[in-house]
Parts: C-alpha cells; structure tokens; sequence
C-alpha cells in the first residue's frame, strides 16, 4: 500500500498562506522574533502601520535583528546599526558613505480575520483563506481557542470530514454524505446537507433555529487552514481552525468564530452572544477529540467506504507544492513530480 509523501509528513508542509499571530500582539514601532514552520524570522510594524516579516539574521554578521530598532517604517540591527528598508534593502551602514548593494529577505504579508498571515513562497500566487460565495461579505469576528496537538495538522484537519466519529464520539444523529469540489489547485470544498435523524433533544434544539436541513460545509485550503459554516434558516456560523506544523510533528493552531456583520444594534447584540455562545459549545465539543489527539498514531490501512472523503482530501493534499521544514525549499524536483500521476492516491484501494 503506497504511503503519501506529503500528508502527515513531519518533514513537509503545502506553499501558502499560515498565520503568524494575532494583530494585536504587534504595536506600531515594535520587533519580535518568530519561528514559522521551522524557519526562524523577524516582524515588525512600522509607523505607516504595515507589518514586515524578513529572515531573523542579518547579512553581514548574522545577528538577531529581533534586538534591534523600528525607525519609521524601517529596520536598525543593533550590532552594527546596519539598516533595512520595508523591501529588505540596505539603507545605511554608518561606517560607510553609501550602503553596499545587499538585501535581507522579506515574505508577503498580509493581515486579514484579526490575524498576520504570511506566504511561504518567493511571490504570492493565491489569495489568503475565504469562504467562497461569501467572500465580498464582511464579518464579525472572534478568537477562539489557541491549541496545541500531539499530531500533524493533516490529522487534526480530517477530523471535520470524518463522518463517522460525529456518531461515535460526539453521539450526534446526523448520517453525513460529501459532494467533493476542488475549487482551485489549493483549496477543496466538501458540501453536505443533512437532516437529524430520530427522536432526540438535540433534534428539538435545532428545530428552534432551523425548521430547514442543515447546511455543513468545510473549505479546506493549503493543506492547514479549514473553515467550517454551518447553515441555518436565517444565519450562518463559520469556524475557522488555521494551523501549522511545529516541531516533532505536532501541530499549533488558531480558531476564528466568525459571522456576517449585521447593521442594526440589536443585530450586532445577536453576533455577539452566538458566537460567544459558540464559543463555550467548542469547549465541550472538543473534549473527545483532545482525548483521541493526545496518543493518535495515525496510520491509515484500512479505508472504507465511509472514509471516502479523507481519501479524496489526502489526493488533494498530494497535488499541491511541498516545501520543506525549516528551509521552504521545493521538498522534490518538479522533474519527478511531472512524471507522477497526480491524480490519485487510494481511491481505487477503498474496501467495503
């Protein structure tokens, strides 16, 4: 049985979009270190607001400019006081009249959701996570809960598909079939409309908000970031889990509540106590999946008819550009990979 070479490798992550820290962590004038995926950098917010994200070592000695200065929208080391633009160029050296020709490495940044995201890339070539049909709409948004995994993010992110373990697990009475999309190179969408089975008191709650189906969509992008909306008749909830590989294997990662904004006063009231409604239902949601997280090992022999849609996420995961932890750089030559089939994985392999 064939093995991925990227789904759940500990050595590998898909080129995109990953988030970096809230928003409000950074000040105007002020500089941290950070480690992304093994990389070790540097961002700041200058005084224009923007936020800069470069490689964490300056090129002429290789100190930390993390110990450095924000000046205006720009850079000082503080060994040497060499200086660096937004872009990375080399502004000054005090020692010389004119600054050599030297360029410290910059990433593209972006800040959207309450977050700073970064691409791993040379150039951005995809947009940031969204929702699709909804993308033009503005939302209110709120954190949820900052967590860490015993298992890669790919693990984490199958746990929404898996629709087996809603009835096992959570002991929900939903009997959940995917439509698959593949909405770009990077981003797969699994739809699902569904009905409560039974006679349960859970049926009656959702009878109260909904006397429709629930809609239940998850929007997977770059292999790391999932949005989940559930449907109702008059309002639509999206979560999203942004994460990303740390060392070991493991997995750090974000949640963002999230609702379309709504005008009127009692209308910000109403977003306002569901999502921190939301909020606390996530807290007892969770409790059987940290269970299971916490001594996973993850090895998946036996696919059935029921995993159809795991199976189609880790085809989906095997098409996409992998870096390499700690370096970013391309994990295997585009030679090999033009001669490999893309297509598929295991989806001739599923039993039942």
């Amino acid at each position: 049985m064939r093995k991925p070479k990227t789904f759940n490798n500990s050595e590998r992550f898909i080129e995109g979009w990953y988030w970096v820290m809230p928003s409000q962590n950074l000040r105007i004038g002020e500089v941290k270190p950070v480690t992304i995926l093994g990389k070790n950098l540097v961002i700041y917010r200058g005084q224009n607001k923007q936020v800069v994200i470069c490689d964490a070592y300056c090129p002429h000695m290789g100190a930390h400019l993390a110990e450095g200065k924000v000046e205006g929208n720009e850079l000082r080391c503080f060994f040497h006081n060499w200086k660096f633009d937004s872009q990375g160029i080399c502004v000054e050296i005090p020692c010389l009249y004119e600054p050599l020709p030297l360029k410290l490495k910059t990433w593209p940044t972006e800040e959207k959701y309450g977050m700073i995201w970064i691409w791993t890339g040379e150039a951005t070539q995809q947009p940031l996570p969204f929702i699709p049909d909804v993308d033009q709409d503005e939302f209110d948004v709120t954190f949820g809960f900052h967590f860490f995994k015993n298992c890669h993010p790919n693990i984490v992110m199958i746990n929404a598909i898996d629709a087996q373990h809603f009835n096992t697990i959570h002991q929900l009475p939903f009997e959940i079939i995917f439509d698959t999309e593949e909405y770009s190179p990077n981003t797969i969408i699994f739809r699902n409309t569904t009905d409560v089975r039974g006679d349960y008191s859970f049926k009656k709650l959702i009878r109260r908000i909904s006397k429709r189906s629930i809609t239940y969509n998850i929007c997977y992008w770059y292999a790391s970031t999932s949005i989940v909306t559930l449907g109702f008749d008059f309002f639509s909830l999206h979560i999203m889990f942004a994460l990303r590989l740390i060392e070991g294997g493991k997995t750090e990662g974000r949640t963002i509540l999230m609702m379309k904004k709504r005008k009127r006063i009692l209308g910000k009231l109403f977003n306002q106590f569901v999502l921190w409604m939301l909020k606390l239902f996530g807290q007892n949601f969770v409790k059987g999946d940290n269970k299971i997280f916490k001594t996973m090992q993850f090895n998946f022999k036996t696919p059935i008819k029921a995993d159809q849609s795991i199976v189609q996420l880790i085809n989906h995961v095997e098409k996409q550009k992998p870096l390499t932890w700690g370096t970013w750089q391309l994990a295997r030559s585009r030679e090999v990979e033009a001669q490999e089939n893309p297509n598929k994985w295991r989806d001739d392999l599923i039993n039942d």
